[in-house]
C-alpha cells in the first residue's frame, strides 16, 4: 500500500516474488460416449478427441488468451498432459503465440478403473456406486481407481515441476475437470468436490508462492464462452 494525502489506497493483486501464476484452462468439450463407438484408450485412460463445439471452445480461450499476452499479460510457457483433448485444445493458443506445448504427465485426469472409457454411461444409468462417490467424495471409491493419496502426489508433482521451471512467470495449463477440482481442494483445504464443477475450456488462476503455498486467486472464468447450449 502507498501513503497519499488523502489516505491509504488499496491496490490491486500483484504475484509475490518468485510466484508462478498458473492459469488452469480446462479443455473443451470431447466427443460424446457411445457404447458402439467407445473412446480410445492411451496408458488406460480414455482419450477422446474433441467434439466440434470444442474445438470452438479451444478457438475462444485460445483468442483471449492470446489477447491478453499481447496487451501485456505475458503467457511464458504452455502445457498439456498426455491426452490429446488437450493438445488439441491448447492448439490454437500455441499457434497464436508461436509456442510449442510442454507435456506434463502427472496432471493428466483422475485414473477411474473399471469406469474408464464408460463414465458417463455408468452415471446416466444411475449407477449406485456414483451415489457413493457423491457421498464420500472420492473417485477411490469406483473399483480399481486411483487411489486419493496417490492422485493427490502427482497433481503436487506437476504443479511443482511447473513452479520450479517458471519463477516471475505466468503460464498456461490445460488439464482436466477432475485434476482442476483436486488441485484447488488441495490448495483451499475444501471438500474434497467443492470446486468439481469446472466448465469446458474455462480458466482458474492458481497462484504457486516460492515458498511452496498455493493460493486461488479465480475458479471457472467462461466470459469469453457464449452461454449454454
Amino acid at each position: 500500500m502507498t501513503e497519499h494525502p488523502e489516505g491509504i489506497r488499496q491496490h490491486r493483486f500483484v504475484p509475490p516474488p518468485g510466484s508462478t501464476v498458473v492459469l488452469l484452462v480446462r479443455h473443451g468439450e470431447s466427443m460424446p460416449e457411445h457404447p458402439d463407438r467407445p473412446h480410445p484408450l492411451r496408458d488406460g485412460h480414455g482419450d477422446p478427441e474433441l467434439a466440434p463445439i470444442g474445438r470452438e471452445q479451444a478457438r475462444r480461450v485460445g483468442d483471449r488468451l492470446a489477447a491478453e499476452h499481447h496487451r501485456g499479460e505475458r503467457i511464458d510457457a504452455v502445457y498439456v498432459t498426455t491426452l490429446q483433448r488437450t493438445h488439441q485444445t491448447a492448439a490454437p493458443l500455441l499457434a497464436a503465440l508461436s509456442l510449442e506445448h510442454v507435456e506434463v504427465a502427472d496432471l493428466r485426469e483422475v485414473h477411474l478403473g473399471e469406469w474408464e472409457g464408460e463414465f458417463r454411461a455408468r452415471v446416466a444409468s444411475g449407477d449406485p456406486v456414483f451415489a457413493e462417490v457423491l457421498a464420500q467424495e472420492r473417485w477411490d471409491v469406483i473399483p480399481g481407481a486411483e487411489p486419493y493419496d496417490d492422485f493427490s502426489a502427482r497433481l503436487r508433482a506437476g504443479i511443482g515441476r511447473i513452479a520450479d521451471a517458471h519463477p516471475d512467470e505466468r503460464v498456461v495449463a490445460v488439464v482436466h475437470g477432475g485434476v482442476i477440482g483436486h488441485l484447488l481442494h488441495l490448495a483451499t483445504g475444501s471438500r474434497p468436490f467443492a470446486f468439481a464443477a469446472a466448465d469446458n475450456a474455462s480458466i482458474t488462476e492458481l497462484v504457486v508462492h516460492a515458498d511452496g503455498r498455493w493460493q486461488v486467486r479465480r475458479f471457472n472464468d467462461t466470459t469469453h464462452l457464449p452461454g449454454p447450449t
